[in-house]
């Protein structure tokens, strides 16, 4: 079952910022080491950019595990 991460109202939320709040990651540094490392992906896209503004329909996936960005 894929999860849902709401905006609660904001206009995105940064990758390596969403991977920490979903507690995939223990840190902030440990999120952009993996997001270096091309672990992550956005939408099926491999994703570099740790600050990528992460909106509402788009799909991140990290280690077998999956969220969709909703309102």
């Amino acid at each position: 079952m894929q999860e849902k991460f709401s905006l609660e109202g904001h206009p995105f939320i940064p990758l390596h910022n969403l991977l920490k709040v979903q507690g995939w990651c223990e840190s902030g540094a440990m999120a952009k080491m993996v997001i270096d490392d091309g672990l992550v992906t956005v939408n099926g896209v491999v994703e570099l950019r740790k600050r990528c503004k992460i909106i509402i329909g788009q799909q991140v996936e990290f280690n077998g595990q999956q969220v969709e960005v909703i309102a």
